[in-house]
């Protein structure tokens, strides 16, 4: 009789996952899929419609420029915003009604893409207004996800964030593959309409879960920010004792520990500026890199099949890569190269994620040099660049959230990542510069023409690699998960790379 009560006991206690979570989960697979698919073509729909619709040589630089820089700003503006949104949802609104509302401000500017195919300025601006809506949820997102559990269920988080994480790349992965297609057979309104349809979708499902949903009320305006910190420290310098750091005269007027918190996020960003050369090329695989798929040999042939891919379609290479990756780094490769005594620190990982990102802009500069000179090289290469790019993104992507989240005291996890996000628009805002250079002509469209571009890149993350290497070994770290109770005067210096 005992034994089964206490088998009762354990039926009754096991985790279950919150009814909410398949609304969560299919809103964001519906999402990804509407901002991936409009971007896998929004390149090539832009050259050929608006900046050089007959195909002219002449043109080609600059309009591929100038289509280049609208992209580039546009995931800027997406990728800016979520740290702002985050802040939104935390003080005045809560998560539930900014998903909510800006989800159909998102809904609004793929309509506006789909509307305004033949005229550029309406064109543009569904642009911003999607990417407002991208950007103003994709913080609120998967911090929603995480509300959605108490110490109950505490214990399958890590399994919803693994199928938060498949839904991300499923949508992804499905859009790259079927809207190239729809824009190749039914043309630009039917290809930016169903990711309007998508997100409609994705905003429909969000709602239904409406009455499931744990909703974390706003906080009201939290002076303990980054923000308020770093302006009150800036704007009191003189005050400053000797021998005591920039944002120690911030500990009268606020909270001591958060000011401590935030030296803890400013030793972080100090590793997120070597990533900032990550991010200046990585969103050119879904740009530049569709570009040069249009003028490859796009034909497939794996002995049983044969087929000839679309150009938005290649990106999806790196979504299979990059799933691959995970599996094979995280339980093959690291702890393999841990036994042979190479540990593999995140910093070590970061590094080698930048030589790989330029040795993959290497094979690009290659196929670019060859269409340039006439030819028509194998879409093989551009695959096997992007192999090499998908592997870079494991080392540094997905090291430099872990690194935010390990380096940062817990009630800076949530800054980090929008801080993290913030290093993706401003590396896309220095690709986005160079394009518009280039675009204005003069020496930048002398001197970057052709495959010169892409060695410009490998010069540009060279010279951060180089840095890295005299840097890192001076970075002080302090790993809150391993060592939360150190304090901050006797972290000491790390002398491994």
């Amino acid at each position: 009789m005992v034994q089964q009560t206490v088998a009762a006991d354990a039926v009754v206690k096991k985790s279950r996952f919150p009814k909410s979570v398949p609304f969560i989960i299919g809103n964001e697979a519906a999402e990804r899929f509407s901002f991936y698919g409009m971007r896998s073509i929004l390149t090539l729909f832009l050259v050929k419609q608006f900046f050089n619709p007959t195909g002219s040589a002449a043109l080609s630089q600059q309009a591929d420029a100038h289509a280049n820089k609208l992209n580039h700003l546009f995931v800027m503006v997406a990728y800016a915003l979520p740290f702002v949104g985050g802040m939104v949802a935390d003080w005045f609104t809560g998560k539930y009604k900014l998903i909510l509302y800006i989800s159909m401000v998102y809904c609004l500017g793929h309509l506006l893409l789909s509307m305004f195919d033949t005229s550029l300025g309406g064109f543009e601006f569904g642009m911003l207004v999607v990417a407002i809506g991208a950007g103003g949820i994709k913080s609120c997102v998967s911090a929603n996800v995480g509300d959605q559990f108490d110490a109950s269920n505490q214990d399958l988080l890590s399994k919803i964030y693994g199928w938060f994480y498949f839904s991300i790349n499923a949508g992804s992965m499905l859009s790259t593959i079927a809207i190239p297609i729809t824009y190749r057979l039914y043309g630009p309104k039917w290809a930016f309409g169903i990711p309007g349809i998508l997100m409609a979708l994705a905003t429909l499902i969000f709602f239904l879960g409406r009455k499931l949903y744990v909703k974390v009320p706003p906080q009201g305006v939290n002076r303990n920010n980054l923000v308020f910190i770093t302006f009150y420290a800036l704007t009191h310098i003189g005050q400053r004792r000797p021998g005591e750091s920039l944002l120690d005269v911030a500990k009268g007027p606020f909270d001591p520990e958060k000011v401590e918190g935030m030296k803890a996020v400013y030793r972080v960003m100090a590793v997120f500026f070597f990533a900032l050369a990550f991010w200046a090329v990585w969103d050119q695989c879904l740009s530049e890199w569709t570009l040069y798929a249009a003028k490859s040999d796009r034909n497939i042939n794996l002995g049983f099949t044969s087929f000839v891919i679309d150009p938005g379609s290649v990106s999806t290479f790196n979504t299979v890569f990059l799933m691959i990756f995970i599996v094979l780094f995280n339980y093959g490769l690291y702890p393999f190269l841990d036994k042979l005594g190479l540990k593999t620190t995140p910093l070590r990982r970061l590094g080698t994620g930048l030589i790989l990102t330029a040795l993959s802009f290497v094979v690009i500069a290659f196929t670019h040099n060859s269409i340039e000179h006439g030819g028509t090289p194998s879409i093989w290469w551009q695959i096997l660049a992007f192999m090499i790019l998908s592997a870079a993104e494991v080392l540094v992507s997905i090291t430099g959230l872990e690194y935010a989240y390990t380096h940062s005291p817990k009630s800076m996890k949530s800054t980090m990542t929008g801080l993290w996000l913030l290093v993706v628009s401003f590396g896309n805002l220095i690709t986005a510069v160079v394009n518009s250079f280039i675009e204005g002509g003069g020496w930048w469209a002398r001197n970057l023409k052709g495959a010169n571009y892409e060695w410009f890149f490998v010069i540009f993350i060279g010279v951060f690699v180089v840095a890295f290497l005299f840097i890192s070994p001076r970075l002080k770290e302090r790993n809150y998960i391993t060592d939360p109770y150190v304090d901050n005067q006797v972290i000491a210096d790390t002398h491994q790379l």
